[in-house]
Order: C-alpha cells, then structure tokens, then sequence
C-alpha cells in the first residue's frame, strides 16, 4: 500500500530522512555513522557532563546560524584573515573545512576524553604549518596565542549571540556563563591564556580587539564568498540566505559597520528573525543531535 500523508512511517519520514542525511553528510561527511559511533557510543569519561550548558547549545540548530557569524566576524582581524586567505582551503573546499570544525565540535564537547585530546592535537599540528607575513609586513601564526584568542571569542560570542535568538532551549544568565566557562576548558587545551569564563569577560575580550580591526581586501573577498557565492545549487540557496541574513542580524553592530552591512531593525525584526526560526525548527527537526536520534529510535523500537 501506497505511504499517506497521515502514515507516520510514510511520505512525511521519508522526507524528513531524506533531509536529514541530505544535511548530515554535508556537514559531517561521508562517513558520519562510524564517526557517530566513535563519539556517542564509546564509554569512558567525557570532559562535559550530560547536563553542561555546552551541550545544550551545541546540540541545537541555531549553531549553524552562529557558526556562519563567527566567520563573519573572523574576517575582521587582518592577520587571522590574512591565515585563513593564504593556508585555507575554503574556496575550494568550503564542505571540507565545515566538516573538520564540526567534527572538533562533537569531539570535544560529547567524545571521549581520547578523543577531544587527539582531536586538540590535530588542530595544534595544523596550526604549526600556518605562519606568514600580512600584506602590511605583520609576521602572523595560528598558533599566536592571541590570534587564538579572536578565534575563540568570536566563535563563543557568535553561538552565544544565535542560541539567545534561535535556540529552542535556551539558557538563563548562569546558564550562559556556564557555556562560556566550559568552552574555556577547550580553549585553555589549545593554548588560549585565560580565556573568558563568564560572558561579561567574554563581551570585555572581545571590545579589547576592536582596536586592531579593519576590513582588508581578503576580508571582503570572505564576505563575498560567504554571503553571495557560497558553494550551493539554486534548491538549496533560499534556506541558506535565510541562515547568513540570520547570522548577519546577530553580529555586533558596530562590526557591521566595518562590513558595509548596515543594519535594518524593521526588516529584520519582521522577515528575518521569523524566517530564521523557521529554518532552524525544520533543520532541527530534519537531523536532531545524534543524541536525541538515539533516544527517538529507543523509544520507537520498545
């Protein structure tokens, strides 16, 4: 018998599994189950309890949201742009590099304590190999440990920025201090020193960059590629200009200044912002966190 809108089982499952993989294999590669397995399946101690705010923000949608801002706001800073412009990949295997952040993410936050550490260790090896000279004669590496630092605070302060306006389960001020004070033990294993622990340090880190700043030709070429040629058939570019103007309405407004990205309170308060939590509540329901998938899955089987 053919599968009705009202069978569970049916056309509605399949599309969502569809999606689901469709999304996943983007994101995680090819061979996301064994991956899965490694991660969530594994026994042994975690660096994060189940019941850590940095689970609950990384397990929900609104990261791809904020995972697009932090990019947005790396650009930036001219030496880390100068890194990512001269060692990076990004332009020609922007999947490639999205598949090895995400990867670091799921180790470290619900892997194994062997696998954080290692996963710590590779990012470590491939910072070694990205030094140079800016187009102004500033020596950089990835390894600088302030340049560490503007990685990691605008990626905490980007997912922070998104869970608060998408997220499903978001968090009470504790709660978000908790999540900035968990990334820290990330951060403190690649070598940032003294990274913020409460968001109130987390926004004083990040106003202390302003000052070195600036909007330099490999940061608009960034721009660019992010938010008007990004790597995606025609199908698939409506759900992601939802997700980049998304990204975009988080970011401070003083560094869209810096963007030529100039703010539209009316606009995005009544089409981007609902239009952002549509695709995020689609995207979350398509490929929920591996954890809830498991939890589904053992319900339905029993």
């Amino acid at each position: 018998m053919e599968p009705t809108l009202t069978d569970d089982s049916g056309v509605i499952e399949r599309i969502r599994t569809g999606l689901g993989d469709a999304v996943r294999r983007r994101i995680t590669g090819e061979d996301r189950d064994e991956r899965a397995r490694q991660l969530f399946e594994a026994t042994g101690p975690r660096w994060f309890d189940e019941d850590r705010p940095i689970r609950i923000v990384h397990g929900d949608a609104a990261m791809f949201i904020g995972g697009l801002a932090a990019l947005l706001l790396q650009t930036l800073h001219p030496a880390a742009m100068a890194g990512v412009a001269r060692h990076s990949d990004y332009r020609h295997d922007p999947w490639g590099r999205l598949q090895r952040t995400a990867d670091f993410l799921a180790a470290t936050t619900y892997g194994p304590a062997s696998e954080a550490e290692r996963a710590v260790e590779v990012v470590k090896a491939i910072h070694e190999r990205v030094r140079g000279v800016t187009e102004d004669g500033v020596v950089y590496s990835a390894g600088d440990p302030h340049l560490l630092r503007w990685v990691h605070i605008c990626e905490v302060w980007s997912f922070v920025a998104a869970h608060r306006r998408y997220g499903t389960n978001r968090l009470d001020t504790t709660g978000y201090d908790g999540y900035v004070d968990d990334m820290a033990r990330i951060a403190s294993a690649l070598g940032v020193p003294a990274p913020p622990r409460s968001v109130q340090a987390l926004e004083d880190q990040l106003r202390s960059f302003r000052r070195e700043l600036r909007l330099t030709e490999d940061a608009r070429e960034a721009l660019r590629f992010l938010l008007l040629r990004p790597p995606l058939d025609m199908t698939a570019r409506p759900v992601y200009g939802v997700l980049a103007a998304s990204a975009v309405g988080v970011l401070p407004r003083w560094s869209r200044r810096m963007m030529h990205l100039w703010p539209a309170p009316m606009i995005e308060r009544v089409a981007v912002q609902p239009a952002g939590v549509a695709v995020t509540r689609a995207l979350a329901w398509a490929a929920p966190p591996p954890e809830r998938r498991e939890a589904a899955s053992a319900t339905s089987a029993s």
